[in-house]
């Protein structure tokens, strides 16, 4: 059986996370911020993708923003160049 993936967060860490959770314009730095919060306090990501969130995700989601915030901290939890809704396709006349 894996083992479950922690997230240790020092109080500095933990303030910025509150913050961007409380304060940010953009509401999936808000949520991506909440998971990652739970899942510090002792929640497992598969608990929180499933249960805590107001959108169900997969908890391989919630493993990848961990990750990406171990890795580059606030800056891994925004959307990444080449993601999300494209703009429409208008040719010119």
């Amino acid at each position: 059986m894996a083992t479950p993936l922690e997230l240790r967060l020092s109080m500095g860490q933990r303030q910025q996370l509150e913050k961007v959770r409380a304060q940010h314009r953009l509401p999936y730095m808000r949520e991506r911020a909440a998971a990652l919060l739970k899942v510090a306090d002792g929640y497992s990501g598969r608990q929180v993708a499933m249960n805590l969130l107001l959108k169900r995700r997969q908890a391989d989601t919630i493993y990848k923003w961990i990750k990406r915030y171990q890795a580059q901290g606030i800056a891994g939890l925004q959307n990444q160049p080449g993601r999300g809704r494209k703009p429409a396709f208008f040719p010119s006349a």
